[in-house]
């Protein structure tokens, strides 16, 4: 339980320390919809977490960029629009399925299935193991007999 609550904290933490105050707005309702923008999009640095959560330098360019757009007037959709335009759908955290992102939707699916196949051909090509065993001749035969009887006494 300790461990959650430690996890727990130790995130708000760090997207609180993310954001630094003077990248703040003054306006309540410009602030939260900047958060909100800002959730969404990647630290092309980082690539794992959101320009609300990175500390790179390029992750806080875009937080400014994100505030600046919102206090020039412009609705959420232009402000990810114009970060689009600026540094392409790799910027989103949950880019569009469309044909530039096919790659990055079906990419992983589709190298995991040419996996699957290429293992499913291997091991029909590979030769089968058989053993290929003589009869025991007489001689052999009855010395197994005789370690056998000597086994059981």
């Amino acid at each position: 339980m300790r461990a959650i609550v430690l996890s727990v904290l130790l995130v708000l933490a760090s997207q609180a320390a993310a954001v630094e105050p003077g990248e703040r707005l003054s306006n309540p309702a410009l602030e939260a919809r900047a958060r909100s923008i800002s959730t969404t999009l990647r630290c092309l640095v980082c690539q794992n977490e959101s320009i609300d959560e990175s500390n790179a330098d390029l992750a806080h360019d875009i937080r400014v960029l994100v505030r600046q757009r919102l206090l020039a007037g412009d609705t959420d959709t232009q402000v990810r629009q114009a970060i689009v335009d600026r540094y392409g759908q790799f910027v989103l955290l949950n880019p569009p399925v469309e044909p530039a992102t096919y790659l990055l939707w079906f990419g992983p699916v589709a190298m995991l299935l040419i996996g699957c196949v290429g293992v499913a051909i291997w091991l029909r090509r590979r030769p089968v193991a058989t053993i290929d065993t003589a009869p025991l001749n007489e001689d052999e035969q009855r010395r197994l007999d005789t370690l056998l009887r000597e086994l059981d006494h």
